[in-house]
């Protein structure tokens, strides 16, 4: 029993990390300007575009679950306040040198999350239908590209109280409306038995049909809308921006299939060697994510790198920083048990 439990842990961190390096990819190819060109790189970029952080969000859900069945719930719901609070506020100090941070909306994820921990699945499920459903009429009630400058991906007002309220709860980057879905389905996910192969089975499956049907519905549904209006196009897009419900579904579809396929063969990568090599980065991806901004679009922007630069250049880029952070984490864990951040917000907030 105790190995399953570690298998499951263990592959979740694998998730974890995969998650990690979707984001990086993604993250340095919106600061170094790169166009999505052509090719089989184009190709994989724009697959794990949104996708990678809808997985990471995914897998906080999974851990805020897991958290709940093994602490008393009054306990789980003052540490995660108390982290929520922490994430807002590292997360607007991010936010002030990349725009596309997470970790403030993050914060507002587990603020509602937290809130909804004894919900019962079916209802998890019906909510983030529902959150889906608000959003395509927010679309159709309000302005989307209120605040956006989409030639370079600024938001004018972000720092105004209406335009920081729109961007989070609305049209920013990752909305709460209706990114919130994505935790709520790591939440449903943590109650099944992960560790049965059975459900790593069906968990992979599921994301696998998920995914290429949305894709698939997508490509020939935005064709019958713009033939009918081209502005009704936007309502069958799989891009993340805006996250409409076809976007929503392929996000969870890949989310559940790397959490399965993490699952399913944690124990083979254990053997060959691979768990011991990227377990270590996957537990202190906190720490990565605010090490990937400061740090590796630092020495970007240093070596002049931030603009008009080829994909093929951001993902080698971001490639690099992954493998460095990686041997990082892994020499760092031999003296430390948490990464720096994560011991940080563990003193703060519990």
């Amino acid at each position: 029993m105790t190995e399953i439990h570690s298998t499951r842990l263990e592959g979740l961190d694998l998730a974890r990390f995969i998650a990690f390096v979707g984001m990086v990819i993604i993250n340095f190819k919106i600061a170094m300007g790169a166009d999505d060109g052509a090719g089989i790189l184009s190709l994989l970029t724009i697959a794990i575009e949104g996708r990678a952080a809808a997985t990471f969000v995914t897998l906080a859900g999974i851990g805020l679950g897991l958290a709940a069945l093994r602490s008393e719930y009054s306990q789980t719901v003052i540490v995660t306040l108390k982290r929520a609070v922490f994430l807002f506020v590292i997360g607007l100090l991010n936010s002030l040198i990349f725009d596309a941070d997470i970790l403030h909306y993050y914060a507002l994820y587990f603020l509602f999350g937290v809130m909804m921990l004894t919900t019962k699945s079916r209802w998890l499920l019906a909510s983030i239908v529902l959150l889906n459903v608000v959003f395509v009429a927010m679309v159709l009630a309000f302005d989307y590209d209120l605040g956006w400058n989409w030639d370079d991906y600024s938001y004018t007002d972000l720092w105004t109280p209406a335009g920081f309220i729109r961007n989070l709860f609305f049209n920013g980057w990752h909305p709460v409306i209706p990114w919130l879905g994505f935790l709520l389905f790591g939440i449903a996910l943590s109650r099944i038995s992960l560790s049965q192969a059975s459900t790593q089975n069906r968990l992979i499956l599921f994301g696998a049909v998920a995914f290429v049907s949305a894709e698939f519905v997508g490509t020939n549904l935005t064709n019958i809308l713009f033939s009918i209006h081209p502005e009704l196009a936007v309502f069958a897009t799989t891009a993340p921006v805006p996250p409409m419900p076809l976007y929503m579904i392929a996000g969870l579809g890949v989310a559940s299939f790397i959490v399965g396929f993490c699952l399913r063969f944690a124990s083979l990568f254990s053997r060959i060697g691979i768990m011991r090599i990227v377990t270590p980065a996957g537990r202190q991806t906190l720490t990565l994510y605010i090490a990937h901004i400061l740090i590796g679009m630092g020495v970007l922007e240093g070596l002049g790198m931030l603009g008009e630069q080829n994909l093929s250049t951001a993902v080698m880029a971001a490639l690099l920083f992954c493998l460095i952070a990686t041997v990082y984490a892994l020499l760092w864990s031999r003296y430390f048990k948490r990464g720096p951040i994560e011991a940080i917000m563990r003193k703060v907030a519990g």
